[in-house]
């Protein structure tokens, strides 16, 4: 009976390790052209396998220099993102923060609703909202957890909402994120060619979820309509069309101006916190929500994954985080900053725009989150 009794749980321990192992495979294969849930295959684990041999880092070029092997590569990336998300750079611009008649503003039934006791419903809209098969965060526990075990779980995560809504919730204690490096180049060889993807805590990610949905539905009309990614109700593409259409314009008027595209380096990663929480309290959100705007964006730790590898947990200063899902609207409010800035400048005539035939006061910007198309006569004092 003892033998028995050990040869069944032997057989049970084998299960569990042959189906976490068949997990891995298709989280890191990701091959939905097949059907879901198909076995651990060789197809899977061929997949899997070319994806990760892609991502992984031999060597890295540094002013001329090759850094090889893996604990160099470890110290060598984490003091690169140590250095990049470390304190901001001092400047001598300053903004106003009394100006704000050119800014729209958050009115005081949208603060109500921003500010509002959290309801289970939302926060199960929420989790289950949530995309399947998913890396998790440093704790372990995907998305499928929390909508698995929602009705055993629930009564845990309304506390967690009830003690951020009275401020008494430690936020960053649920703030930890591990860094994965994806190249966005083929053969990538500079540490500037790979993107920055946060693999956040679910639990974490929840709460910048509910976030996420509440001022998604209130920022419409607080970010200007040149801006078309990143926002529901907006696509991308009609920027392009805007685009191509002006310069057919200037073409077909045999019109002269100048279109000036930017694309900002590391643009995320180089957001100054104080200046994303001065626009919100220039564009009127309440200060309890600008408080929880703060506690999620600050106090997080973060570690770089180099080849498998997990270095040491250090914290940021500054920047957005790639894979929060809150951090593409804050952006965009960062970003819409500029397209004020730019129509302050057309209305004291230091810029005037292109086809103003078309666009009331011409067309003066486009923006398509981080990437910017600034348009502008051709005259050498206004560029």
């Amino acid at each position: 009976m003892i033998e028995r009794s050990q040869l069944e749980t032997a057989r049970d321990g084998l299960i569990k390790l042959l189906r976490e192992e068949e997990i891995k495979f298709y989280q890191r294969a990701k091959a939905n052209d097949v059907l879901l849930g198909d076995s651990n295959t060789r197809y899977f684990q061929m997949v899997a396998n070319g994806k990760h041999r892609k991502k992984h880092i031999f060597s890295l070029d540094h002013e001329g220099i090759k850094v090889e092997g893996q604990n160099n590569l470890k110290t060598y990336i984490t003091q690169f993102y140590k250095d990049l998300f470390g304190p901001p750079e001092d400047n001598n611009f300053y903004t106003d923060e009394h100006r704000t008649g050119d800014i729209p503003q958050v009115s005081q039934p949208e603060n109500d609703f921003l500010t509002a006791p959290f309801t289970e419903k939302e926060i199960r809209d929420a989790v289950f909202d949530m995309e399947h098969n998913k890396a998790p965060g440093p704790d372990g526990f995907p998305a499928e957890f929390y909508q698995h075990f929602w009705d055993i779980i629930k009564g845990d995560l309304m506390q967690v909402f009830h003690e951020l809504h009275t401020g008494d919730l430690p936020v960053f204690s649920l703030n930890f994120g591990v860094i994965t490096l994806l190249p966005k180049t083929h053969d990538a060889s500079k540490i500037q060619q790979f993107r920055p993807i946060y693999l956040l805590n679910v639990s974490f990610k929840i709460l910048t979820k509910v976030a996420t949905i509440r001022i998604n539905s209130v920022a419409d009309h607080l970010i200007s309509p040149t801006q078309t990614a990143f926002l529901r109700g907006r696509n991308i593409l009609k920027g392009v069309v805007i685009l191509h259409e002006t310069v057919h314009e200037l073409h077909r008027k045999n019109q002269s101006g100048i279109i000036f595209k930017i694309d900002f380096e590391k643009a995320y990663d180089k957001v100054r916190w104080d200046f994303l929480l001065q626009t919100l309290r220039m564009k009127g959100f309440a200060p309890k929500w600008i408080q929880w705007i703060k506690s999620f964006i600050s106090g997080g730790s973060v570690a770089i994954n180099v080849n498998d590898e997990v270095g040491p947990f250090f914290q940021t200063r500054k920047g957005l985080r790639q894979g929060d899902p809150l951090s593409p609207i804050l952006f965009n409010l960062v970003a819409d900053m500029l397209s004020i800035f730019i129509n302050r400048a057309k209305v004291d005539n230091q810029l005037r725009g292109v086809v103003p035939h078309l666009v009331e006061g011409g067309l003066s910007i486009l923006q398509y989150a981080d990437d910017t198309v600034l348009f502008m006569e051709h005259d050498l004092e206004q560029a």
